[in-house]
């Protein structure tokens, strides 16, 4: 992997969007890591677009398992909605069995909508 990462944070109405953009492995992990807590700390439901992302490990999963676990705590109502498009990614997702976790949508629309 080349470790090309690139996380833009914007803004759909009251919802923060993380466009996530590259490979999510050991080395880029704690970039994407470090956005999602800027955006944790002021939001409840959290939209984090992987549909541009070519590779995700379990770096990447550790990560994404931890905004989670943040958001939805016992003391907390948040969300955090996954927007994943690729197969490999989706793939990821079932093995692991974090598609049954996290709030999987097909398209940006669907997460902002449900």
């Amino acid at each position: 992997m080349d470790g090309h990462l690139e996380v833009e944070v914007e803004q759909s109405g009251e919802t923060p969007v993380v466009r996530v953009v590259g490979e999510v492995d050991i080395a880029t992990a704690p970039a994407l890591r470090e956005r999602l807590e800027q955006v944790l700390a002021s939001a409840t439901r959290v939209v984090v677009d992987l549909s541009e992302v070519t590779f995700l490990d379990s770096t990447g999963l550790s990560v994404l398992v931890g905004a989670w676990k943040q958001l939805s705590g016992e003391d907390s109502e948040g969300d955090l909605r996954l927007v994943v498009v690729r197969p490999t990614i989706q793939k990821v997702l079932e093995i692991t069995g974090l598609d049954q976790v996290f709030s999987v949508f097909a398209t940006l629309a669907e997460a902002l909508a449900a």
